[in-house]
């Protein structure tokens, strides 16, 4: 793979050419995760708790082929033509979800089409964001690329869950406004990408797709024994905090709910985007550092999620919230930094294709555990401190492997 140096006529200046990339991000994530607040109104609709558990997990569907293939595919042909599309696929989505409230397969297809955006986002965005953070087009700085991708996809999250929550709850059309909303900007930054530098050169002779598509990094010592374990927990947090936690917590919010869910949204994903910020000084290059701090949090959070579930406080919900969005945002950076020092230029699209794919499992958990509680009668501060003690173990395991061995 070749760096180009040089710009296409009419392109954005070198200094701010990752700015079109981190729009599209923001818009695309915040098209991902607007969806989730409005689960306790789907709720409230009539439609069954577990299918709309899984309408959040359905977007999975979408997410793992696109960060499969568009990276291997934006190796082989460049970063602008496989980005180019997600913000038109994203706002197809929130169009679909605009026209189905009452739809369970319209909802499913309109999360589909969202998790195909976000997934093309995620590999192919992340890495031209890195791309672009570097020379010729930035100055070297190390982690830069990861921070901003993290950064990126955090604050969409934040703001579209933000946004669709409160205009679902006091706004009008309540069950299409927001996702009109993003609509619209998604279909804005899909121009401002159109005028990015591309950082790849076509590949003359490419090859087989099926080659590209080995990802022999993924076998990586570090990469199994310090990345994949924080990948597990990342969205099993946040899923846990405003999807679960809301859902349990309907009796004592019942003036207000979708607005009660959007606030724990945001507590969640602003304590992620806030602590991102400052985890490279967390970090320490040769060591697992911030992995394990991210675990300590995350295994803290699962045993404040089970008080919450015990205790069905409103306090104790938002505490457990900060704890939980702490841990994700330090562990989404520390495992994009991990994957930076493993991966070469021809893995890295790849590599953490195969770290988001991992990540994104915890989005099922929500269906897990109300199926396991309404067939089985688990409760939930129980399958919560289970939680916690897998969690646990995951944080033994980065922490035998806390440093680098060559």
């Amino acid at each position: 793979m070749a760096i180009l140096t040089t710009e296409r006529p009419g392109a954005v200046t070198a200094t701010r050419a990752w700015l079109g990339v981190c729009a599209a991000m923001v818009a695309i994530a915040w098209g991902g995760n607007e969806f989730t607040p409005l689960l306790v109104m789907y709720k409230l609709n009539g439609l069954p708790l577990t299918a709309v558990d899984l309408l959040l997990f359905y977007y999975v569907f979408g997410i793992v082929p696109a960060l499969l293939i568009g990276g291997p595919l934006s190796d082989r042909f460049g970063r602008r033509p496989l980005m180019l599309p997600a913000p038109l696929i994203a706002a197809a989505g929130s169009l679909l979800l605009a026209a189905g409230a009452d739809s369970v397969p319209m909802l499913a297809a309109g999360r589909l089409l969202s998790g195909v955006a976000l997934g093309l986002a995620m590999a192919v965005g992340g890495s031209w964001l890195k791309e672009l953070s570097q020379p010729p087009f930035a100055e070297a700085v190390a982690g830069k690329g990861a921070r901003r991708s993290a950064m990126s996809l955090t604050a969409g999250f934040a703001l579209g869950a933000g946004v669709a929550g409160t205009l679902a709850q006091w706004g009008p059309l309540p069950d299409s406004t927001a996702y009109l909303v993003n609509a619209t900007l998604c279909l804005a930054t899909a121009f401002w990408v159109f005028r990015t530098p591309e950082t790849v050169t076509r590949q003359a002779d490419s090859g087989r797709l099926r080659d590209d598509l080995k990802i022999p990094a993924a076998g990586h010592r570090r990469f199994l024994r310090v990345a994949v374990p924080i990948a597990l927990w990342l969205f099993t947090a946040n899923a846990t905090a405003y999807a679960v936690l809301p859902t349990l917590l309907l009796p004592r919010v019942q003036q207000a709910p979708i607005a009660f869910s959007a606030l724990v949204t945001m507590v969640t994903l602003g304590c992620g985007f806030t602590i991102q910020s400052v985890a490279r000084r967390i970090d320490r290059p040769g060591t697992a550092r911030a992995a394990v701090v991210a675990l300590v949090l995350l295994t803290t959070g699962m045993v404040m999620a089970a008080w919450t579930a015990a205790t069905l406080s409103i306090w104790v919900t938002l505490l457990t919230a900060v704890v939980l969005g702490s841990g994700y945002g330090i562990g989404l950076v520390a495992g994009l930094q991990q994957i930076e020092r493993i991966a070469g230029p021809k893995d890295l699209a790849g590599l953490t294709a195969v770290f988001y794919s991992v990540s994104y499992l915890g989005f099922g958990v929500p269906a897990l555990l109300s199926a396991l509680h309404s067939g089985a009668g688990f409760g939930y501060p129980a399958m919560y401190l289970v939680t916690a003690a897998i969690t646990a173990c995951c944080l033994a395991l980065v922490a035998v492997n806390y440093r680098e061995t060559t």
